[in-house]
């Protein structure tokens, strides 16, 4: 049996948070009735209802779902969240070439919007994460993934999006690329190249705080990451807070990190623009 772990606990933020607003970066894990496969780490206890407590606490209305890595392409569980989910809920699966386009179209009328690839390497050197997809596929997809109006999400070092983006750019797919871009530091120049794409508005980027590499400074060292970002385009920025932080021991609250980057910003017209203007454009929730 898959062993399990609570999910971790969300204080709620001191600042106000605008109506509206949407965590871009979560995930769902349901209980024993969705088949999850062998997993590096304990699920943890977060099915829809703790979800939905989570952005009860945040004050947040709206949230993607990104498909856990244990699920692969079992699609059932984000399914499931989505069919419940109040229309609140936009969804982001995995899938390579293989998958059928009454599948995608059925997946889009669910409310899923995009689909994941990673390039990030695991830890020890074994290539990429264990059942991910990637780029390679992107490219075979992009066509399908056009006419759909969905998006290509991307985890990936900063270094990779830099190679990347520019053949991937002409693709004609949005790219969204996950968790501030991956830079190795504030000065890391392939950051400056994904800066670059932000202001041509050929790529999003989700400030999300919690997996870049900081060499051991408090989370309060990314600052200058989302100040840079911001500057760059905030049309192009959104925010996630990676919610239920699998792999993360101990994992931060999504409240405080709220509260960082609603501080950080200290601009109630940026804050309403990146977590609710720029979601609703992105994931069709107003459509």
């Amino acid at each position: 049996m898959t062993q399990r772990a609570p999910a971790p606990a969300v204080a709620a933020p001191r600042r106000a948070v605008p109506a509206g607003a949407c965590d871009a970066h979560t995930h769902v894990f349901g209980g024993p009735e969705f088949g999850a496969g062998p997993s590096p780490y304990a699920l943890p206890d977060a099915p829809l209802e703790v979800h939905a407590a989570m952005r009860a606490t945040l004050g947040v209305a709206r949230a993607v779902l990104v498909q856990p890595a244990p699920y692969g392409r079992d699609p059932a569980c984000l399914l499931d969240a989505l069919a419940r989910g109040g229309g609140a809920l936009r969804g982001v699966m995995i899938a390579d070439e293989t998958v059928a386009d009454a599948t995608l179209e059925a997946w889009h009328a669910a409310g899923v919007r995009a689909l994941r690839f990673v390039e990030m390497r695991a830890p020890g050197g074994t290539g990429r994460y264990p059942g991910s997809i990637g780029v390679d596929a992107l490219r075979a997809l992009a066509p399908r993934l056009r006419a759909l109006g969905w998006q290509a999400h991307l985890w990936a070092s900063a270094a990779q999006s830099a190679e990347l983006m520019p053949g991937l750019a002409q693709l004609g797919v949005p790219l969204v690329l996950d968790h501030l871009a991956m830079p190795a530091g504030a000065d890391d120049p392939a950051f400056d190249a994904v800066l670059g794409h932000l202001r041509e508005g050929t790529a999003w980027v989700k400030a999300t705080l919690c997996r870049v590499p900081r060499g051991g400074a408090g989370i309060e060292a990314l600052r200058p990451l989302q100040d840079r970002l911001v500057a760059a385009n905030p049309d192009r920025v959104l925010w996630g807070s990676d919610w239920p932080y699998v792999r993360m021991e101990p994992a931060p609250d999504a409240g405080v990190m709220l509260d960082l980057f609603l501080g950080w910003l200290d601009d109630p017209d940026l804050a309403r623009r990146i977590l609710v203007d720029n979601p609703a454009a992105l994931f069709g929730f107003d459509d």
